[in-house]
């Protein structure tokens, strides 16, 4: 391979230079050297042991909200095979850990879904791809995407009609950004200036540049504050922590009026109010009080403003519903959708609407109503099958019941955590945990970014075969819908343990954040 010229023999010399990976048995062809060196490299991969293969992994990729230090700990995830995922754990020194969802208990990447292969969608994989595996929907459309369109429409909330596909969260609410925008201007016939987006504190919506300006985390998103748009800010109804002045009750009681408020004032320039129903997840699992949502709904549709419901991270029964919003029977005038959707198979998103904001797109050509917005990949036929044996699984083996199995068992077993020195607060909505891991609990005083306490606890749980990710100082918590009850008893038995482990170690090291 470094004899090889061009390009590709450069790439896997250096690759093989700087990590002593083992050249292919004597058996393998090397291909001519007119041929593309791409298989080298992949050859080459193929024949190292897992250690390289992680080595070479944390060189290559550049991996999604990660810092350098964090790859150090990274997992190869090799093969699923029933009940156990085949992966290389350096902190464990084992390539077999035992199945604790990846993906289901992983926190801040929530597929809280089918995380091992379930027979039902591979077969519907391999059937859809015997047929086809895409075709655009640019003037053309699937089998697949219409089943799944008519399945969506009728299980989401009585009034969304209508759906419009593409390939995550964020591209979800971009979509869901620009039809409102478009709704008042096609229904002014462009005289309307209402471009401006209402958001919640503490909102995460994505990280594509819309959906980062109605949902920005500071400590996310401040290097981009000067390519974002501005929105109107009202505060998020949750209490653990109140301003100078509040106590909790006056606090929900300010945010209830001013969100009603900004409506009263405000509604004029509004393109939509956009929030996450019931549970704000990135900002560490943060449940709303009952009531909020219903709230909200009814003053958006007293000032004529349509309400963007956000149920990418919530949606598809993490919350004890199919939806979120069912719970307090409200139907938004756009939903966005993810995540969940495919079972954890792969990537698709949607945007449904009601027909009153559908139809404003609807006329002749000349009238210059077309929706200029659209992915290469929109309605995936794989996609769209997978997710369609998703959702037949779910009503067939009463997921949904298991959901409510689930939300019991977390609160009886996470129970003794309440009285933990170090633990300030439980929150939980459905099989949505958070454990907010505190220096102080009397002053709700957090611990010092640097001490990485929830790192920590994710790393001591490791050592006990379960796969978790924290939201800084927050635990988190997302079981897969399906999990067995036993599983489910055991995770919460091993958090406990490595909270008890992790506060206890490193007593000593606790320190204060300083004083401003």
């Amino acid at each position: 391979a470094q004899q090889r010229s061009g390009v590709g023999g450069h790439l896997i010399g250096d690759i093989a230079g700087r990590l002593a990976v083992v050249p292919p048995p004597q058996n393998v062809v090397i291909p001519a050297a007119d041929q593309p060196s791409l298989p080298i490299v992949a050859l080459c991969l193929a024949h190292c042991g897992h250690g390289r293969q992680l080595q070479c992994g944390r060189r290559l990729l550049q991996r999604p909200v990660a810092v350098g230090v964090c790859c150090l700990d990274d997992l190869l995830v090799r093969a699923v095979a029933g009940n156990a995922l085949r992966i290389l754990d350096p902190i464990r020194q084992s390539t077999a850990v035992a199945f604790r969802s990846l993906v289901g208990v992983a926190g801040s990447c929530p597929i809280a879904h089918a995380v091992e292969r379930h027979p039902h969608q591979d077969a519907a994989l391999r059937d859809q791809l015997a047929r086809i595996a895409h075709t655009t929907l640019l003037g053309a459309s699937t089998p697949a995407a219409i089943q799944l369109a008519h399945e969506l429409v009728r299980r989401t909330p009585a009034g969304l009609n209508h759906v419009f596909f593409s390939d995550a969260g964020s591209t979800a609410v971009e979509a869901a950004l620009k039809m409102a925008v478009q709704y008042h201007y096609l229904k002014s016939a462009g005289a309307s200036r209402r471009t401006r987006f209402a958001r919640l504190a503490d909102a995460y919506h994505g990280d594509t540049l819309g959906s980062v300006s109605v949902g920005r985390i500071a400590d996310f998103h401040r290097c981009f504050d000067n390519l974002l748009f501005p929105t109107i800010t009202v505060p998020c109804p949750v209490a653990y922590r109140v301003p100078a002045g509040f106590d909790e009750a006056s606090w929900l009681d300010h945010c209830y009026r001013q969100v009603e408020q900004v409506l009263a004032e405000q509604g004029e320039s509004l393109a939509a109010l956009i929030l996450e129903p019931l549970v704000q997840g990135a900002a560490g699992v943060q449940v709303h009080p009952p009531g909020y949502l219903r709230h909200v709904r009814e003053l958006t549709k007293r000032h004529g403003i349509p309400l963007i419901a956000d149920e990418v991270a919530v949606g598809f029964g993490k919350t004890g519903t199919l939806f979120a919003c069912e719970q307090e029977q409200v139907c938004p005038d756009i939903l966005c959708l993810a995540k969940g959707i495919t079972g954890g198979y792969l990537p698709l998103a949607a945007t449904v609407v009601s027909s009153e904001i559908h139809e404003a797109f609807l006329g002749e050509p000349h009238e210059g109503r077309t929706f200029y917005h659209g992915h290469t990949y929109t309605g995936n036929a794989l996609a769209c099958a997978v997710a369609l044996a998703s959702l037949e699984l779910i009503e067939k083996n009463a997921v949904l019941e298991n959901v409510h199995v689930l939300n019991a068992c977390l609160s009886q077993r996470l129970e003794p955590l309440r009285s933990h020195p170090h633990v300030g607060e439980i929150r939980q909505k459905g099989i949505m945990v958070g454990i907010e891991l505190v220096a102080d609990k009397l002053h709700k005083t957090p611990f010092a970014p640097e001490l990485r306490m929830g790192h920590r606890v994710t790393l001591a749980a490791r050592a006990r075969g379960a796969i978790i990710r924290p939201l800084g100082n927050v635990v988190v918590l997302m079981p897969a819908l399906a999990m067995p009850l036993s599983l489910l008893e055991e995770l919460c038995d091993i958090i406990i343990e490595s909270i008890d482990e992790v506060c206890a170690t490193q007593g000593r090291e606790i320190h204060q954040q300083p004083r401003r």
